[in-house]
């Protein structure tokens, strides 16, 4: 190692960060066991999980118990505006996002989603629940709530669509733009860190987000759950 003032783990991870960005290391590899790193670097183990720490601190590389060092992808960014595209903004960064629609189902407005859409308590709304993915991971899982009384048959004609925008654009010749967002963080429940395959004591990024028609009507209440590892927001000025 150098023998410069730099301490000798941040120099470690220096060189490995080096190494991903010169693909050495690609996205989903393991790096070599702490073992076989601190004889390459002639340090011992201590040193090295400092340097690793450093690592996965920055979201350059994610640690598993009993498996190894595995490097992370880039954070994906997602544009919050008046017109969000989610997919577009995916492709853009050259990333191929794919959709698991995991259900769609009618049910009685409770008194949060009748207030985000200005219906009666207990009036019928279309949940469309989805889960997004690259590269076989997930990224977030959105949960819509539509007025059903604004949209005959629209639990049918979700199941072949992924795409909010076109749904409404296809079937209703409906345009919608984003009215309002509010954005926090919590833990995942149980069941949302299993859906999204992360540990139930990493943070999600939450959006709590009313759409509304040409006309103002709201016609979508939409709560996303962004897996923090993987996905940033970019409040975007339309």
């Amino acid at each position: 190692m150098s023998q410069d003032a730099t301490p000798i783990y941040q120099q470690i991870a220096d060189e490995l960060r080096q190494n991903i960005q010169d693909t050495v290391f690609q996205v989903g590899d393991r790096l070599p066991t702490e073992a076989e790193l601190s004889q390459q670097f002639g340090v011992n183990r201590h040193t090295l999980r400092r340097a690793i720490e450093v690592l996965r601190q920055e979201g350059t590389v994610r640690v598993e118990q009993g498996r190894g060092t595995f490097v992370m992808a880039a954070p994906i960014t997602v544009p919050i505006g008046k017109r969000v595209r989610f997919n577009e903004s995916l492709k853009a960064q050259s990333v191929e996002p794919r959709w698991q629609i995991l259900q769609v189902t009618q049910l009685p407005a409770d008194p949060r989603i009748a207030q985000s859409l200005a219906i009666a308590i207990a009036a019928t709304v279309v949940l469309y629940e989805r889960v997004s993915l690259a590269d076989q991971v997930p990224l977030s899982l959105a949960r819509s709530y539509f007025p059903a009384a604004l949209f005959p048959g629209l639990a049918e004609h979700c199941q072949g669509y992924c795409s909010v925008s076109a749904l409404f654009q296809t079937e209703y010749d409906c345009d919608h733009i984003r009215r309002s967002t509010r954005l926090s963080a919590r833990l995942p429940s149980a069941q949302d860190a299993r859906i999204l395959r992360m540990p139930a004591t990493k943070p999600i990024l939450v959006s709590e987000s009313i759409n509304v028609d040409q006309y103002g009507r709201a016609i979508e209440y939409g709560v996303t759950q962004f897996r923090g590892d993987r996905m940033e927001l970019f409040i975007q000025n339309d």
